[in-house]
């Protein structure tokens, strides 16, 4: 089973490739997901990290209020998205 994280508070020039070996140290990383506002393509400081569930748990434990490129991470198992009424 893989488990669905979410990384918040990420530099703007955080490389999936950065992201991938703060996680990777915890466990098999199957994908990261970084966002980027649709409008400028630019980052917009948080995405989602998928890997197996006991590295999922280590890394939550090990890299939640730890500094990654001069950003405090938030990681939490992510929540499934709720659906927002479209106007």
């Amino acid at each position: 089973m893989s488990k669905k994280l979410y990384v918040g508070n990420l530099s703007w020039s955080s490389t999936e490739d950065e992201v991938r070996a703060a996680f990777e140290a915890y466990g098999e990383v199957t994908s990261i997901n970084l966002i980027e506002d649709r409008e400028t393509g630019r980052p917009r400081g948080f995405g989602f990290v998928e890997m197996d569930d006991a590295g999922a748990m280590e890394a939550i434990k090990n890299l939640d209020g730890k500094d990654l490129g001069g950003r405090t991470l938030k990681v939490n198992e992510a929540k499934a998205r709720e659906e927002r009424p479209r106007w």
